[in-house]
């Protein structure tokens, strides 16, 4: 049976649900994503589009994209953050934080040249992304 995790904004009044298991899963370090979840780092679980489903609440969501790359979603009663639409590379970021049930199982640290919180896990820390995601590939030390 596939699993499914349900989430939800900080009040309730948007609810979603991911299927299946995230394509990857990580921390960002970026400004961008520091400085949207009000945190020194973001934990980010990546699915594909058709893994993430709304299931109360679509009219309440507002969207902000500061780039091309990143549609954030977030509830427009609350305020509360739900998830990040990337276009470009077909995946969808649900916040770990939003779906309590899931077990998150990070791969990776994402844009570590930006980290104001060093954390030694022996996790690869990516300078900016992998290759194929348009980053330079390059890992940095812990």
């Amino acid at each position: 049976m596939t699993q499914s995790y349900k989430g939800a904004c900080f009040c309730g009044a948007v609810e979603l649900t991911v299927t299946g298991e995230p394509v990857a899963a990580g921390f960002c370090h970026c400004a961008s994503c520091r400085s949207w979840s009000a945190a020194p780092v973001n934990a980010f679980s990546l699915w594909k589009p058709e893994a993430v489903t709304i299931t109360k609440g679509e009219d309440n969501i507002g969207v902000y994209h500061k780039t091309e790359k990143s549609y954030r979603k977030f509830c427009k009663a609350c305020g509360g953050h739900l998830l990040t639409d990337h276009p470009p590379f077909g995946l969808v970021d649900v916040y770990a934080a939003t779906i309590p049930t899931y077990r998150h199982e990070p791969m990776l640290h994402v844009h570590y040249q930006e980290a104001v919180l060093r954390i030694k896990d022996g996790l690869p820390k990516m300078k900016d992304m992998p290759k194929e995601m348009g980053g330079s590939g390059e890992t940095l030390p812990e």
